[in-house]
C-alpha cells in the first residue's frame, strides 16, 4: 500500500483522536499537525506544531483532517482546495448553506476528494440496520426517530445543538433510509445564556414519507444516544454508545384478553439483539478516506451530502424562528 502524508489542523477534543487514529492508520504517516491555540492533549509528540493551514500546505501533505471550530471550516477548506490537497472536514461542514455549497463546489471543481466527518454513519449498528433494510428485514420503514441528549460542551461556542448534534441524526436518518428530506418542523430553546439554541425538538417528513422525530439538547445528566426506526415487520433499536442493535419483531400469537388487545395495534413478538463485529466507527472513517484519497471504492460522506445536512439544520432554525413547518427541495444524491 502507498503511504500517503496526512496532516490534521485542529488539536482539542476531537482532534486528538484524529490523531491517534492517523498516527497508527496503515499506509497513512501524520506528517504535520497544526493549531495557534497550542497541543493541550499532547498529540503532536516528536512532530514540529505548526501554527496553521499555509504551514500544513508548506510540508507537502497529501490530504488533510479539519477539527477545528466550524466557522473556521470553509477558510481552511478553501486554502487546502486551491493547493489541491484532500480533505476531510468535522462535521458539520459550514456555518452556514452558502460556505458549504462554496466547500463543495471547491473540492468538486478541483477534482479532489472531499469528505464530511458524520460519523456516526460508521456505528456499526447503524451499519448493520442499514443492511438489514436493505434486506428487506424491516418491510417498508414509517418512522425514525432519535434521542440524542447529554451534557453542556462548553468547548463549542460557534454554532447551537441544531448544527453540533443534531446534524448526526440528520444525516443518518438520510442515509439509513435513502430518502432525503421533504418538510422539517422544529422547536427550540435558549436555557444556558449563549446566543445559540442548546435544545431543538423536530418533526420532519421524507421524500416517501417517512415520518422522522428528533429530540436533542445539552441540558440533559444524562448521555443518550439511541436511533429507533419502525416499519411493517416490527422496529430496530440502533445504541450507538453501546454500538447495539435490537430488533423488536411483531408478533403472531392472538391476544385473548379483551383489556389488552383494544389497546395493540400489533403484538409483541420476539426480541432480539444481534451479534455484530464493533470496529471503532473512527477508524472505519478513516479506512474509507484514505482508500478514497488512492482511488478505491470506498463509503465517505461527500461534501455535496454534507451541504445537504447544513440545509436540513438551517430549515430546522428557521421554522423554530416562524413558528412554521418549512418544505424542502428534494435533492437527488446517492446515499
Amino acid at each position: 500500500m502507498a503511504v500517503l502524508r496526512a496532516g490534521l489542523i485542529g488539536l482539542g477534543m476531537m482532534g486528538r483522536h484524529h490523531a491517534r487514529v492517523l498516527g497508527s492508520l496503515e499506509g497513512v504517516h501524520l506528517a504535520a499537525v497544526a493549531d495557534p491555540a497550542g497541543d493541550p492533549h499532547g498529540v503532536a509528540g516528536d512532530r514540529e506544531l505548526l501554527n496553521g493551514v499555509d504551514d500544513i500546505i508548506r510540508a507537502g501533505v497529501d490530504y488533510c483532517v479539519v477539527a477545528v471550530p466550524t466557522i473556521y471550516h470553509e477558510e481552511i477548506g478553501l486554502a487546502l482546495a486551491a493547493a489541491s490537497v484532500h480533505a476531510l472536514i468535522e462535521k458539520p461542514l459550514a456555518p452556514d448553506v452558502d460556505s458549504a455549497k462554496r466547500l463543495a463546489d471547491a473540492f468538486e471543481s478541483a477534482g479532489l476528494v472531499g469528505a464530511v466527518g458524520h460519523i456516526e454513519r460508521y456505528n456499526p449498528a447503524l451499519q448493520s440496520a442499514r443492511a438489514r433494510i436493505e434486506a428487506g428485514e424491516l418491510g417498508r420503514v414509517y418512522q425514525v426517530t432519535t434521542r440524542r441528549q447529554g451534557p453542556f460542551p462548553a468547548r463549542i461556542a460557534d454554532v447551537g445543538v441544531v448544527k453540533d448534534l443534531a446534524t448526526h441524526d440528520i444525516d443518518l436518518t438520510a442515509w439509513v433510509t435513502r430518502q432525503p428530506y421533504a418538510r422539517i418542523s422544529a422547536n427550540t430553546a435558549f436555557r444556558s445564556g449563549r446566543e445559540h439554541e442548546d435544545l431543538v425538538a423536530a418533526t420532519g417528513l421524507l421524500a416517501d414519507s417517512t415520518v422522522t422525530n428528533h429530540l436533542v439538547n445539552w441540558l440533559s445528566p444524562l448521555k443518550e444516544r439511541v436511533t429507533t426506526i419502525t416499519g411493517e415487520r416490527g422496529a430496530f433499536v440502533a445504541d450507538t454508545l453501546t454500538a447495539d442493535l435490537t430488533f423488536f419483531a411483531n408478533g403472531s400469537v392472538e391476544v385473548l384478553r379483551d383489556d389488552i388487545a383494544q389497546f395493540r395495534g400489533v403484538s409483541e413478538g420476539d426480541m432480539v439483539r444481534y451479534a455484530i463485529a464493533k470496529p471503532e466507527p473512527l477508524k472505519v472513517e478513516h479506512e474509507q478516506f484514505r482508500d478514497a484519497v488512492l482511488g478505491r471504492r470506498a463509503d465517505i460522506v461527500t461534501m455535496r451530502q454534507g451541504l445537504e445536512t447544513v440545509r436540513v439544520a438551517e430549515a430546522c432554525i428557521e421554522s423554530a424562528q416562524a413558528g412554521s413547518s418549512v418544505d424542502l427541495v428534494q435533492v437527488a444524491l446517492p446515499l
